[in-house]
């Protein structure tokens, strides 16, 4: 999935200007996400930070702390993004407007990475098939988020189907070279700047 000039969001319960955060601790839904390394690359280093589940992160920054420790902002992924308001929360920063200003390309949120050992047959063999399950939901839109809504954690419908549509699109189908330039921009970004151990050249499997 890719965020085209959206994705996740630091929200906090009053305005807090970027410097601010530099004292802030900040709730985040795991250090290995491409929404933490987004956030570093944005911010710096210049932040604490608290790894909360994703789905508890509104509530961490509403209560001002999780498990004792004090929260100040929280880094929003899936469906947050369109409820946060709903519990009173500002936003502060979209990390996908901002890669974008920065880039000019989408922001890479999920992928799926299959095991090279596995073999070139098996490796096309389960592209073909993922390839073919997003069609079919795709063009049976109905159908299929009615069986999504099953995993919707209290969205309404309409809700539901804005978040659909924002990471289940174009790019998930195919992503072309502009989303191939942006995984390997976005790992090339975060080495440089520490946050990832060792480069990534990623491999791609062919369409």
């Amino acid at each position: 999935s890719m965020g085209e000039q959206y994705g996740p969001l630091l929200v906090a319960k009053r305005k807090l200007a970027l410097p601010e955060l530099a004292e802030a601790t900040i709730a985040v839904p795991g250090t290995l996400t491409t929404a933490y390394l987004a956030l570093r690359l944005c911010l710096g280093g210049g932040f604490q930070h608290v790894v909360v589940p994703f789905d508890r992160i509104a509530d961490a920054v509403v209560q001002g702390q999780y498990e004792g420790r004090r929260v100040d902002a929280g880094l929003l992924i899936h469906e947050g993004q369109l409820t946060y308001a709903q519990q009173g929360l500002y936003p502060l920063l979209d990390a996908g407007q901002w890669w974008h200003e920065q880039t000019g390309l989408p922001l890479p949120l999920g992928v799926n990475a299959i095991r090279r050992d596995l073999g070139p047959a098996t490796i096309e063999g389960l592209h073909r098939l993922l390839l073919e399950s997003i069609r079919y939901a795709l063009e049976h839109r109905v159908e299929a988020l009615a069986y999504a809504m099953g995993f919707s954690r209290g969205l309404e419908h309409a809700e539901a189907d804005r978040f659909v549509q924002m990471y289940v699109n174009r790019w998930t189908l195919d992503l072309g070279p502009a989303g191939r330039k942006a995984i390997a921009e976005l790992l090339d970004r975060g080495y440089a700047a520490g946050v990832i151990p060792h480069r990534v050249e990623p491999e791609f499997v062919a369409d």
